[in-house]
């Protein structure tokens, strides 16, 4: 009943605000669209009348809890999309939120660190930035360094289990009544959405998420991340070093003198890829609330809530899929989508290679201000049902994170060509990962395996009678032939690839 409650509301209250199907665009929509969007604005209220579309949406998801908040954040990072004016509207939900009294903040940070916030800041100021689950707050340390004290909202964890019953319901709803969005796996795409929320609702898992990627982000560079402040880390409070640089959120970020924005955006582009395709593990809320830059082409970034993670198989095909569109072979493309089962085999490889080609002859070799990604975004959803293509709930993270990376490289550099971007650190996995040397390696691993669990199933329970010597002899000569036979075979297929 929570769950339904919920929702109506949120319908409501997307009705009373003209914010569901606005009456400007109707010019645009469909005649069965135009004619449910008149009907809804029968429920308009006053509020209705206030504002352009995206205030009015970005207040009305305001008041809607912080999923709603994580939804109008995504659509903010796309103002290709959806306009300029739209995505502004809609960006002050980044960190631009009502803040809660400092006097709640202090007794948040003392009840769960279980000491005095004098005994560990020398200052301890008023909040900086909020969003959806908490705040920053201003503060320095005993021995004087500058740090970000973040703590979660008072009963934020209530308002997100009702979100999340909403959004089980929602999903059930769909997918039993709509076939288009049966595809999403709605149920599925819920869950992972709920328990990524529900994983930033303890800043202990944000501060090791900061630490690691902290880690990975220092081996290749094009990103940095500030360092954790232990002691000051707790269920509900999070401390890190003070950002360097102004947050990409605020207007003056692209103002500021020598800034260097291709050599930035290219940054951004190459930092996620390399965290994903070279480690498996990325930061999965890359909006501009949560980059700082500073001239000429650093960025640093914050708020580790959401890490996204990536096994072998899924880089190897995340890396093979780039690389064919990098080098425009939409065959290979399709090829790695059957093989990774996001296809159904029933369907012809060279047909959807052409649906593909489709798409990325629209992009390839014109500014990125020329490319109409709505209508790319469109085209691609036509594609996935022609071809019955099904979401992944283990690759949400990835798109969602991958849609906000260009969304906010295009925001830097209209014109920026993230194919461009991309190419070295794909090629640089290319050649590592799948070069002859690595399948040997590979190979030889795999080998080591199968040898392992064939000795396995050679073994037998222990017998009271004592084994005689000569059949452990044979046994030792069995696995040294074995052995001799995997490197000779190893040495050979090395041979072949050179």
């Amino acid at each position: 009943m929570a769950g339904w409650r919920r929702l109506i509301g949120a319908g409501w209250r997307l009705a009373r605000n003209d914010a569901l199907l606005p009456r400007e665009l109707d010019a645009l929509y469909p005649p069965e669209i135009r004619t449910a969007s008149r009907m809804l604005r029968v429920l308009a209220g006053r509020e209705a009348l206030n504002g352009r579309p995206g205030e009015r949406l970005a207040h009305t998801l305001e008041g809607l809890g912080p999923v709603a908040i994580k939804l109008g954040q995504l659509l903010s990072t796309r103002a290709d999309i959806f306009g300029i004016t739209f995505a502004q509207d809609l960006a002050r939900l980044k960190d631009r939120l009502a803040p809660f009294p400092i006097e709640q903040a202090r007794v948040e940070v003392e009840a769960t660190l279980g000491r005095s916030v004098d005994s560990l800041f020398a200052s301890f100021g008023e909040p900086v930035a909020a969003a959806s689950l908490a705040q920053a707050h201003d503060a320095m340390l005993l021995d004087g360094r500058r740090v970000a004290v973040k703590v979660l909202r008072p009963g934020i964890a209530q308002r997100v289990a009702e979100d999340s019953d909403a959004m089980r319901l929602a999903g059930r709803l769909l997918e039993r009544w709509s076939d288009a969005a049966r595809r999403l796996e709605p149920q599925a795409l819920a869950e992972t959405v709920i328990r990524a929320t529900e994983l930033e609702l303890d800043l202990r898992l944000e501060a090791a998420g900061a630490d690691e990627l902290a880690e990975v982000m220092g081996r290749d560079g094009y990103m940095t991340a500030p360092k954790v402040f232990w002691p000051g880390v707790g269920k509900k409070v999070l401390t890190l070093e003070w950002a360097k640089g102004i947050a990409l959120s605020d207007p003056a970020a692209l103002a500021q003198p020598g800034l260097d924005r291709q050599a930035m955006a290219d940054n951004l582009i190459r930092a996620f890829l390399a965290q994903a395709l070279d480690h498996g593990v990325f930061h999965a809320d890359l909006h501009e609330g949560n980059l700082f830059v500073a001239a000429p082409d650093k960025i640093e970034a914050v708020d580790f809530g959401i890490v996204g993670r990536l096994g072998p198989p899924e880089r190897r095909y995340l890396a093979e899929i780039l690389l064919g569109f990098l080098e425009r072979d939409y065959d290979r493309v399709a090829r790695v989508h059957f093989e990774a089962g996001y296809v159904p085999r029933s369907h012809s490889v060279s047909a959807f290679a052409q649906a593909l080609r489709a798409v990325g002859e629209q992009v390839f070799g014109r500014p990125a201000s020329e490319v109409p990604m709505s209508r790319v975004l469109i085209q691609l959803f036509e594609i996935t049902a022609l071809f019955d293509m099904k979401l992944r709930p283990e690759l949400v993270l990835l798109q969602k994170t991958m849609m906000t990376v260009e969304g906010v490289a295009r925001s830097i550099m209209p014109d920026h060509d993230m194919w461009r971007a991309a190419d070295p650190v794909v090629r640089r996995w290319i050649l590592r990962e799948l070069s002859p040397p690595a399948r040997m390696k590979r190979f030889a691993e795999e080998a080591t395996e199968a040898l392992r669990n064939l000795a396995r199933l050679m073994e037998t329970p222990p017998q009271p009678v004592v084994i005689e010597p000569e059949r452990r002899e044979d046994s030792g000569a069995i696995w040294f032939v074995a052995g001799i036979i995997s490197a000779a075979l190893a040495f050979w297929l090395g041979t072949f690839f050179r």
